[in-house]
């Protein structure tokens, strides 16, 4: 390995490098001399490492990772923790037999194949002949492997497919987006509606919190369902309980829906039931159901978890002292 690694002076006349912020240009030298480069562009860097050494947190390094690969100038695998700077072989020349074979040497310790693939491709670009690596790569092979060579992945593919990523997160913001367009215009259309879901939208705002795909997806599906005047009952009994958040509204409600509770007439009708057969006092019980789980917590002794006397401990250091 070598002790130093060369900046070439015009590297901050680089077009690319101009556009850059303080931090990405640094974070750049540091792809570019930091201990574990190698002869062929290959090499290991767990995030820890570059976390140590730049003195950045777990989501700088992220960061910075994933907008030089959007920036296509290095490519990280995440399996092996290896990276791969797209622009080596360009400024670092390998015609020089020695070279050649050190970079063969550093090659066979590369643990991503579609790095090394991607290498090759880059040396055809240069017309750096690897011919002698290859033949013996496929010499070494088992018969159930594939030549390098034709590994179906190259720079294009990898980067086609963070396009493809890209596309898919967008498309999911869009749908939230889309769930939260749909709020506002029945908003606008059925303001004047009992069952409006611009009522239902604020009432949970003012109660709860923002709003965001998910709850406008329940809060649409409620207001299909059952009356205002029942969700904000059960709203009023979240908030005395001191449980006013989604899970608990959803509970409340999910117990009415399974005793055929849609409006708060229906609410009332069941509490002049219960009133009149002597089981309550007239107020409908409105507990969601706890699990197993969290019931058994409930029962078990709390002395379980007080904290030792000083005879108890006593005792104890006596017993291992025997």
């Amino acid at each position: 390995m070598a002790v130093y690694r060369h900046i070439h002076i015009d590297y901050w006349q680089d077009g690319f490098v101009l556009d850059l912020t303080p931090e990405e240009k640094y974070f750049y030298i540091y792809l570019m001399t930091n201990s574990k480069t190698s002869q062929c562009g290959i090499y290991e860097l767990p995030k820890r490492i570059i976390e140590t050494e730049t003195g950045y947190n777990r989501e700088t390094v992220e960061k910075l990772l994933k907008r030089f690969e959007d920036y296509k100038k290095i490519v990280y695998c995440e399996g092996s923790k290896e990276i791969f700077l797209v622009n080596w072989i360009k400024h670092n020349k390998i015609a020089s037999p020695k070279v050649k074979k050190c970079i063969e040497k550093e090659l066979s310790n590369v643990k991503s194949k579609e790095l090394i693939n991607l290498f090759l491709i880059e040396c055809d670009k240069y017309r750096y002949s690897m011919d002698d690596y290859i033949k013996n790569l496929n010499t070494t092979m088992d018969r159930v492997s594939i030549p390098i060579r034709e590994v179906d992945f190259n720079l294009e593919d990898h980067y086609r497919e963070k396009e493809k990523q890209k596309e898919e997160e967008k498309y999911k913001e869009k749908e939230k987006q889309k769930l939260c367009d749909d709020l506002d215009y029945k908003d606008n259309y059925k303001n004047g509606e009992e069952n409006s879901i611009g009522k239902f939208k604020l009432l949970y705002e003012q109660n709860v919190g923002l709003i965001n795909g998910i709850v406008a997806q329940w809060l649409i599906e409620l207001c299909e369902t059952i009356d205002y005047k029942l969700f904000k009952r059960a709203i009023e009994i979240a908030t005395d309980k001191g449980k006013c958040n989604k899970g608990y509204i959803n509970g409340i409600l999910r117990q009415w829906s399974d005793n055929n509770i849609t409006c708060i007439d229906d609410l009332c009708a069941f509490e002049v039931g219960l009133k009149n057969r002597g089981d309550s006092d007239g107020k409908y019980k409105c507990e969601p159901t706890k699990s197993k789980y969290a019931r058994e917590l409930e029962d078990e002794d709390e002395g379980l978890y007080r904290k030792p006397t000083d005879e108890e401990i006593e005792a104890v250091k006596r017993k291992f002292e025997l």
